[in-house]
């Protein structure tokens, strides 16, 4: 099982990208440096807990800014849903899955 699926189309049952451990997160942090920056809002979120385990669902908007060579700016808004479970493992709460989806992008030029 991937620690992390990701689903560029969450419509689409088959993840583009499946991430199996720790160290294979790197890549994807570090291909967020192609942006001048990125912003992450966070929230409608839900937990469910069951004993030792827990389920959840949080919903966030990724902006992205880009600036090119020739002064030129554009911002890729994309809409994603985490759908997580998690354990408790010696007292402390541990991701065991994060599932992440893509509802939907959107690039825009944007004022320099």
């Amino acid at each position: 099982m991937a620690l992390w699926p990701v689903y560029m189309d969450a419509r689409d049952p088959e993840p583009t990208q499946e991430l199996h451990d720790r160290e294979s997160l790197a890549p994807v942090f570090d291909a967020l440096n192609a942006y001048a920056a990125t912003m992450h809002f966070n929230g409608q979120s839900t937990i469910e807990l069951e004993s030792d385990r827990a389920s959840g669902e949080t919903y966030c908007l990724a902006h992205h800014p880009t600036e090119a060579d020739d002064g030129s700016r554009t911002m890729m808004v994309a809409s994603i849903r985490h759908l997580d479970t998690m354990v408790k493992r010696e007292g402390k709460w541990l991701f065991a899955e994060r599932r992440l989806l893509v509802n939907w992008t959107d690039t825009r030029p944007t004022q320099p």
